[in-house]
């Protein structure tokens, strides 16, 4: 049973924008949200950038290498486990074909 989507107001520096998401994802909506307009105040602060476009601009292109960062973080780390994976199974093979050499050993003694 699909869900209707709902209409959720956020506010995103001082501007209150209505939209549309499924009832489940209402609380990720939010807190996107929040931290967008977070970003868009720092940014805002710095008196650098001027200019909500500008702004907006900004902020995106921090959370996307925010994203990125983190995407890059996983995917050395999913390399790292896999490569200590491969380790471990080389190391298991080795134990068990020590453990079949000593078997065959001691059943022809």
């Amino acid at each position: 049973m699909s869900q209707e989507p709902i209409a959720v107001a956020v506010r995103i520096l001082d501007k209150e924008y209505r939209v549309s998401c499924a009832p489940d994802e209402q609380a990720g909506l939010r807190e996107s949200a929040r931290m967008l307009d977070q970003q868009m105040r720092e940014i805002r602060q710095t008196g650098r950038v001027i200019g909500v476009d500008r702004i907006a601009v900004m902020a995106a292109l921090n959370i996307a290498y925010e994203l990125i960062k983190i995407q890059h973080s996983q995917v050395q780390g999913e390399q790292d486990l896999d490569r200590r994976l491969r380790d471990l199974q080389d190391r298991l093979g080795d134990a068990l074909a020590s453990q079949h050499q000593l078997d065959e050993q001691s059943d022809s003694v």
